[in-house]
């Protein structure tokens, strides 16, 4: 069994939560800007000061509302400032933050409602209000659930976004403000510093591979160690002078806010950006300094660059400065282990690129970015290669919602291309028999809310967590991740789906005999689809189609549409980044026989995939 270990940097003290931070960083420079709000075109600075401020307002509120220490508080919203001052005053008023995703069905928040029982959901516009009331009434806590909308201020179309269906009478951020004026500061403080770092500060449900999703119940130590550390194992981008971020991550997902954490620690200016249409000129103008990013931005970025040389009729010269990239960041790679590094004319040929096509690849990100940090789904090596070499280094991580954040991370210092990196600090990771990655650490989650047996189930005698994962660790202690011991699929955007809850869907309609959810690593989800030949026959037979085969079926449009049907009640059931955009029919059966399926069967999801690889290329091709 091979093991790698990084000892605790630093520790904290036995009493006080992850606010402490907020609060000493506060106290050391009550004027420094933490965040950067955008107004129309321009970004405005608030102060730790102004940011304190209006959380201890809203955390007062939400106490008036009668939140009490441990409670659970949703919310429900896209990426932006709102979401992060509604989490760090959750965390003042003592309460525990579960974060939603936006784009979640009122089947998959009735069950989160169900399970957490929060006392308010805070949500973003009324659509989401809507899906919120729908859950509500699924779960039968209709009397229970207060409703509160995301916004400062009084609600208008301005504060709302653009949004002019806000019910007027939906309270906001800016009537918690009002109600919790009464207040008094000696009880907010009580509040505050009732949790301790053993505490539950956030409850973050992952997507359940089988059954329901299971809560995580991430702890104030959990955020507070990952984030102190961070700042040292990580000084070169995190300390450097003026260090600015932009967030467009979904801040549902755990990575997302302990990053933010980070950056409240470190007095870090956080700037979010919560449209995919604005980000790149929300890039352009806020020119952050460091990114957190998943593959698929980095994929889009690279194609968007190549497709318009070649369309300017420079599509041979980005390609020679591509394949320079590649060739001096491996050089880099090389003299690293020992090796000679890049040669002089490589060197030539890189310094000629990185003054005529490299900075133009650099404005996308802001100009200013030389660090970014992607996780949440494995990155093409030729990529990392790119970027490193065009000047944008890519620290790649590794981590689930069960370590909070990352376990594992290349650093500047210590970067092998094609790994996840060594283990964040007081962390130690290590390889069971059969490959299994296995996590002990600072950062491992308390267990799962409400179930003690699928936690009893998740760790070994000895307290290492069982991530599902299969990895290898090199001699000096980096891991790379080479497959996954269990079928939870993550895209190429970093969301992460079950494949399972689907399936059985799609195989309850007539027609399908097996369905095999597909996405890994891949820009959206997508099925490959086998028919039932039974069924087939006597779904044809009563259109007057008798004798269609098989073989035909699986080009036929009425078939095609009949399977839709299938695929729109699957999709009606998860959020719109879960759900299956393309299908394809195969004429092949899976059976035991065709070593398909088990003989308890089962499906053999990586012989299907293995089987059906041009099948599944074709199936994201361009069209």
């Amino acid at each position: 069994m091979r093991e790698a270990i990084t000892d605790l940097l630093v520790d904290l003290p036995p009493t006080g939560n992850v606010t402490d931070l907020l609060l000493r960083t506060h106290d050391d420079d009550p004027q420094r800007p933490l965040y950067a709000r955008r107004t129309g075109g321009t970004w405005t600075d608030v102060s730790a000061a102004s940011f304190l401020q209006q959380v201890a307002a809203v955390a007062k509120g939400l106490i008036a509302h009668g939140v009490q220490p441990g409670d659970a508080v949703a919310v429900m919203s896209r990426t932006r400032y709102e979401w992060t001052l509604a989490d760090v005053a959750i965390w003042f008023a003592g309460a525990v933050t579960v974060p939603v995703y936006e784009t979640s069905s009122a089947h998959q928040v009735a069950w989160i409602l169900e399970d957490a029982r929060p006392a308010v959901v805070l949500v973003e516009d009324r659509a989401k209000a809507d899906v919120v009331l729908d859950a509500a009434a699924r779960s039968g806590r209709t009397e229970t659930t207060a409703v509160v909308r995301l916004t400062l201020g009084a609600v208008d179309p301005g504060e709302a976004d653009g949004d002019a269906q806000v019910d007027p009478a939906t309270p906001t951020l800016g009537t918690l403000m009002a109600d919790g004026a009464s207040v008094a500061d000696g009880r907010l403080e009580d509040a505050r510093s009732s949790r301790g770092l053993a505490d539950a500060a956030s409850i973050v449900y992952t997507s359940g591979t089988t059954g329901r999703p299971k809560g995580c119940v991430i702890t104030h130590g959990n955020f507070a160690l990952f984030a102190v550390n961070t700042l040292e194992f990580l000084p070169e981008f995190l300390k450097q002078e003026n260090a600015r971020t932009l967030m467009f991550l979904p801040l549902a997902h755990v990575l997302a806010r302990a990053v933010q954490v980070v950056c409240f620690t470190g007095g870090i200016t956080l700037a979010h950006s919560g449209s995919a249409a604005q980000l790149l000129e929300d890039l352009t103008t806020f020119r952050p300094t460091f990114l957190l990013a998943v593959p698929r931005i980095f994929e889009k970025i690279h194609a968007t660059a190549a497709q318009r040389a070649e369309e300017s009729g420079k599509g041979r010269l980005f390609a020679a400065a591509e394949r320079t990239a590649v060739a001096y960041s491996r050089a880099l790679d090389a003299r690293g282990r020992g090796g000679r590094g890049p040669s002089p004319l490589l060197r030539g040929s890189h310094a000629l690129f990185d003054r005529i096509l490299y900075p133009r690849l650099r404005a996308v990100f802001g100009g200013e970015v030389t660090y970014t940090v992607s996780g949440a789904s494995p990155l093409s090596e030729h990529l990392a290669h790119f970027f490193r070499g065009a000047g944008i280094m890519i620290q790649e991580g590794y981590g689930l919602t069960e370590s909070t954040a990352p376990c594992t991370v290349n650093t500047v210092a210590l970067t092998r291309v094609g790994s996840v990196g060594i283990p964040m600090p007081g962390t130690s990771v290590r390889l069971d028999d059969d490959g299994e990655v296995q996590v002990r650490g600072a950062g491992i989650f308390a267990g799962y809310f409400r179930n003690d047996e699928a936690t009893a189930e998740a760790f070994t005698e000895d307290g290492y967590f069982r991530t599902g994962d299969l990895g290898s660790l090199d001699e000096d202690g980096f891991l790379t991740i080479t497959g996954r011991k269990k079928d939870l699929l993550v895209t190429a955007g970093g969301k992460n789906v079950a494949p399972g809850p689907l399936e059985e869907r799609l195989r309850e309609h007539q027609l399908v005999a097996q369905a095999v959810v597909v996405g890994e690593g891949r820009p959206f989800i997508g099925a490959l689809v086998s028919l039932d030949r039974e069924a087939l026959d006597s779904w044809a037979a009563g259109r007057g189609r008798k004798g269609l085969t098989v073989e035909e079926a699986a080009r036929d449009a009425e078939v095609r549409s009949e399977l839709q049907t299938a695929v729109d009640a699957a999709n009606a059931t998860v959020s719109r980044a879960e759900q299956i955009r393309r299908f394809t029919v195969l004429a092949a059966e899976f059976t035991v026989e065709s070593g398909h399926l088990t003989p308890t069967l089962k499906l053999k999801r990586a012989a299907v995939v293995a089987e059906h690889a041009a099948a599944l290329d074709e199936l994201y091709a361009k069209r």
